[in-house]
């Protein structure tokens, strides 16, 4: 474990506090733009529907997107930064009061773009007359032609209207006690003879201790933790998944599946052939699973071990040391990344330190007003926090670049499967360029045992997160689920994928307590685009080794378009088709290629 005091982050630059006259400024700023949009929509919108004039429409739907693009601005910064304290610090009573304030706000936006949608509905059948008439509508097209695909979705006006408000009290509620119940809980554990009392995400970062005992007490120490706090999160993740069917219901989707997929930007067949590749790779991670339990002496792998670290590497890296590793490699991939990189560390974009208030887990968060990133994860000086830490810069270089591109905050929207595009990248442009200076096969096998237990996060785990959440949607269509009966579904699913890879009696069936991808109203299925980002980008860098230098540049141009078209469209530049299963199965051969070599080393 690093001695070293890891940074927090400092957003000085966008607002001096949450009580400053420039945050109260912005918020009284966003509630009149939000009520001029709609006075807008209300008034014009409804007369220019009647008269049809294409030119009229098109001068209307050009400032409805100027306006909407400038809210989009002042309330995604307003956001961020009152989530920079509840993220880091859930007892700070003053954001969490701003929080429930701006909360308001938010449901006016939600009703807004309801009303944009509907609206952009009614005129779906005039956007190619509009786009000629207005050739400054092109840069948006992607977004209109969607919004009116996705307008046939909605329920009436009022109906919006009223989920919209309710959701602050449901959907929403129930996702902000999930946040506090699991970042303000802790436990006692035992570590080198000293008894610990550590926060959940401390606990679980217990996981990947190089003590196979402190892995176990932490094991044991999280059952007993998850119990203690079972029945409110059971109550949370009922609440939302009964509102999310209830809305799918009435707006007229397949199922809960249905939005998931189209929020991806891709389609069924696509979602298929990825599901179907990844089920086929079960038995080439099993083999991985096998090796590393008879690597550390066992029979079969508890739950506890599947972490461990496994060969010789530094596992005590000081925030300074992690810095310089990835520097150093994002720098032989881009000196637009390295740059990137430098002047996040520089500025202090990065809120890295373990702490008790703070949630668990690691993210990169949009800050439009300042067009730059914040970063927060938990370092505990391991290798695979190292590996966290490129991959979170990777998201901030993927927002980077469509700011550097001039892209507005409505071409900036990036669906969760290409989100993962430029995180994965670096993630992979470190370990793989680590691979590359090694001198031992026990440094080699610590290395792929990163890799390796990364890809089998996102292929096998995802997996059986995405088995779970489905039966959990179904299952709720007919009652509520109690604690007990989400464990069960959750081990049921840990064994449908790992299989006989793990040891059936030590699985983790809390794993739906602490994850916070289950507990939002807004995006169901936070799981699959996991899989894809990772299978995608392994596609990517193949390439990007064949092709050298010259891929860099068409890499940063497609980071700054994952908001402009389908996914598909935008593998095709690459020569991808991620309809068939070919690619994602040749993506998953560059994994057991790893596989190999781990199993032979082992």
């Amino acid at each position: 474990m690093t001695t070293q005091t890891p940074p927090r982050w400092d957003l000085t630059n966008v607002y001096p506090s949450l009580s400053s006259k420039e945050f109260a400024g912005d918020f009284e700023k966003l509630n009149i733009m939000i009520a001029e949009i709609e006075g807008v929509l209300k008034e014009r919108a409804v007369v220019a529907n009647d008269k049809r004039d294409v030119h009229q429409l098109s001068v209307l739907a050009k400032e409805l997107i100027d306006r909407y693009n400038r809210i989009l601005l002042t309330g995604g910064t307003m956001r961020a930064y009152i989530a920079s304290f509840i993220s880091t610090d859930s007892y700070n009573k003053e954001a969490l009061h701003k929080e429930s304030e701006f909360d308001q706000v938010a449901v006016k936006i939600n009703q807004l773009e309801v009303l944009l949608l509907a609206w952009i509905g009614k005129i779906a059948g005039q956007l190619p007359e509009i786009f000629k008439d207005e050739p400054k509508l092109e840069e948006h097209r992607y977004f209109l032609e969607e919004c009116a695909r996705q307008s046939k979705y909605l329920m009436s006006e009022p109906e919006e209207m009223l989920a919209a408000e309710l959701s602050m009290s449901g959907s929403n509620a129930w996702s902000k006690l999930q946040g506090m119940i699991t970042s303000q809980s802790s436990a006692e554990v035992e570590i080198d003879g000293e008894i610990k009392k550590l926060p959940s995400p401390a606990l679980v970062n217990l996981r990947s201790h190089p003590d196979a005992e402190v892995r176990r007490r932490g094991y044991e120490a999280e059952d007993k933790l998850w119990t203690s706090i079972k029945v409110p999160l059971a109550a949370a993740l009922n609440g939302i998944k009964g509102e999310v069917n209830v809305l799918n219901r009435r707006r007229g989707r397949e199922d809960a599946l249905h939005s998931a997929i189209d929020s991806a930007h891709i389609d069924r067949d696509t979602l298929e052939a990825m599901l179907g590749a990844m089920q086929d790779s079960f038995p080439m991670f099993r083999r991985y699973f096998k090796a590393k339990a008879k690597h550390l002496g066992e029979e079969k792998l508890p739950w506890w071990d599947l972490f461990a670290p496994v060969g010789e590497i530094k596992s005590d890296y000081s925030f300074t040391e992690a810095k310089e590793v990835v520097l150093t490699n994002f720098g032989h991939f881009a000196p637009e990344l390295e740059a990137f990189a430098k002047n996040a560390f520089e500025h202090n974009w990065i809120d890295a330190e373990q702490r008790d208030g703070k949630r668990g887990g690691a993210f990169c968060m949009d800050v439009p007003g300042v067009g730059e990133s914040r970063i927060l994860s938990n370092f505990d000086g391991s290798f695979d926090q190292v590996s966290t830490l490129a991959h979170e810069l990777g998201h901030g270089f993927h927002n980077d670049c469509a700011v550097k591109a001039g892209k507005t905050e409505i071409q900036k929207f990036t669906p969760m499967t290409l989100a993962e595009t430029a995180s994965i990248m670096c993630e992979t442009i470190v370990t793989s360029a680590l691979l590359k200076e090694v001198t031992n096969p026990q440094q080699e096998l610590a290395i792929l045992e990163s890799q390796i237990n990364g890809d089998s996060q996102v292929v096998v785990d995802i997996y059986s997160r995405y088995l779970f959440e489905k039966e959990v949607f179904e299952r709720r269509e007919k009652a509520e689920l109690n604690a007990d009966e989400l464990c069960e579904i959750m081990e049921n699913a840990q064994k449908a994928t790992y299989g006989d890879g793990l040891d059936e009696r030590y699985l983790q069936k809390w794993m739906w307590t602490w994850k916070p991808h289950y507990y939002s109203g807004g995006l169901s299925f936070y799981n699959f685009p996991y899989a894809f980002g990772l299978l995608f980008s392994t596609g990517l860098y193949a390439t990007y080794q064949q092709r050298g230098q010259p891929f860099v540049k068409d890499f940063m141009n497609l980071l700054a378009s994952t908001g402009e078209a389908p996914a598909a469209d935008l593998a095709a530049r690459f020569g991808i088709d991620i309809k068939t299963r070919t690619f994602w199965e040749d993506s998953l051969k560059i994994v057991e290629k790893r596989v190999e070599r781990y199993c032979e080393l082992a």
